[in-house]
This record gives structure tokens, C-alpha cells and sequence, in this order.
């Protein structure tokens, strides 16, 4: 069975197959911002999958052929699957463990609701104003982007942008630097039209100082001044914790796959 990639102009015959799902990635290669999308057939779709950078979405009638055609070359060295939030998801997921057996690990991440106009100004610039001195709290700029590319733990702020440029007139990123360095970021992991979703993360030896508080706190300022929502999707408990202090709210956990390829 082939599958058939979709062209931006086209994502309007899978967006059906979408419809109440409240996933900023799946947003964003809908409206044509990033990511691409497959389906079952050209016209009249009754399956579909999405992938935007490590991030893979289903919807419709479980397929076997969106499971594994064209995967790995998608992707870098694994790739999370969700599956469908409604009668199909069991499906689904039986396709993926029979597939990936062996390569596959079943995760609980954490939704958060998207609650526009919850968030408290002065709280957030006092977080903002609680970093230590000796760090430096500062929007991106060519040399931060630069850093970006080349520390594996904080590729993924720009990875979804072709070069500075691009970051520049789509993306926005708070960072904190320590004697030149970049040590912590919160940045646009990807854009849709109404916003962005967060990517947030601290160099290894630098966590546990309030970095990335401060960093997600001047992101989301940022974002309220230029009309953007700061969409948050949790890994885990610790980031859940970290976007309830910033004044997010948890929706409910959902199961998704990481995949290793």
C-alpha cells in the first residue's frame, strides 16, 4: 500500500481527520508552518499522519504503511509516535508495537491546557528578576544562535530553522548566558500561526539554579507582547512543575512511543 505526501496546499483534505486535537505541532503543519504530512490517498483521506521534527501524529483509521513508510528519513535518531486520542488510538498503537518491537518504549507525557490571557505579568517578571547576577538573561542573537548549533543539548531550540534569518523573522528565544556561554534557553521548538511551541532546557551542570524559570518567564513576557500563545507540552513531572510555577495549568497524560531508529 503507498502513501502519499501532501502538499502545503493540500493540508486542508486531512485536516477533518484532525479536527479537536489541540496540538500546536499538528496546528502548525496544517496551517503550512513546518513539518509535513502523508496520507492513505490523494483524495478523500481516511487516514493521515503528520511529522514535525521528533514528533509523529495520527489520525483516522489505522494504517500500517503511515507506521513505517518513510520514517527514518524524517527523523534523527528516534521519533515519538502518538496515537490518536479517540476510538482509533488502541488500533493505532498495536501498529506501532508490532512494528517497532524491540525498538519501541510506551511513555506517559503531559498535557497542558492552552488557556490564553492566564498569565500574570508582574509574577513573571519577578521570576525574570530572581537570576543570580552572575548570569546574563538576553533574547537571541546571532552568537547565541551560533551556540545553539553547536552544543548537542541545545540543538533543538533552532534545529527547525534553516538559518539565523529564518529564527529571526518566525521564532523568538530567551537565554542565559554565563561568561559568553550559553548555559539555558527557552525558545519556539515550532511556529503556527497564533504561536509557538516551547523547548526548554539547561546545560547539565548549570540545572537547579533557576535558569530555565527565568528563561520560560521571559519567553512568555516576549510572547505576550507580540500576540503569541506560549504552547507547553511536558516530557515529564519536573516540566509539569517547572510550567504550573510560570502559571500553566495540567490538562491529563496521554500515551505516546518513543521509537528508536
Amino acid at each position: 500500500m503507498s502513501i502519499y505526501k501532501l502538499a502545503p496546499s493540500a493540508m486542508d483534505k486531512i485536516a477533518y481527520l484532525f479536527e479537536g486535537w489541540e496540538e500546536s505541532l499538528i496546528w502548525s503543519c496544517l496551517q503550512g508552518c513546518m513539518g509535513a504530512a502523508w496520507a492513505d490517498q490523494e483524495e478523500k483521506p481516511e487516514s493521515a499522519r503528520i511529522i514535525l521534527a521528533d514528533f509523529c501524529y495520527f489520525a483516522g483509521t489505522a494504517n500500517r504503511s503511515l507506521v513505517t513508510e518513510e520514517i527514518g528519513l524524517h527523523s534523527r535518531e528516534f521519533l515519538i509516535m502518538v496515537p490518536p486520542l479517540d476510538h482509533t488510538a488502541d488500533t493505532w498503537a498495536r501498529q506501532i508495537e508490532d512494528v517497532y518491537q524491540g525498538r519501541c518504549r510506551r511513555v506517559e507525557r503531559y498535557a497542558i491546557k492552552k488557556e490564553p490571557g492566564i498569565f500574570d505579568r508582574k509574577k513573571l517578571e519577578n521570576l525574570v528578576n530572581e537570576l543570580d547576577a552572575e548570569y546574563q538573561l538576553k533574547l537571541i542573537d546571532k552568537d547565541i544562535f551560533r551556540q545553539t548549533r553547536e552544543q548537542s543539548w541545545a540543538r533543538d531550540f533552532t534545529s527547525q530553522y534553516a538559518e539565523y534569518e529564518d529564527y529571526c523573522q518566525r521564532g523568538v528565544g530567551a537565554f542565559v548566558l554565563h561568561d559568553g556561554e550559553l548555559v539555558s534557553g527557552a525558545s519556539s521548538y515550532a511556529v503556527y500561526r497564533e504561536g509557538i511551541e516551547i523547548e526548554i532546557g539547561t546545560k547539565e551542570e548549570y540545572r537547579k539554579k533557576g535558569l530555565a524559570t527565568a528563561c520560560g518567564a521571559r519567553l512568555i513576557l516576549e510572547c505576550m507582547e507580540r500576540g503569541l500563545y506560549p504552547s507547553w507540552d511536558a516530557q515529564n513531572k519536573w516540566s509539569v512543575a517547572l510550567a504550573r510555577k510560570l502559571g500553566y495549568h495540567f490538562d491529563r497524560t496521554y500515551p505516546a512511543y518513543e521509537i528508536y531508529l
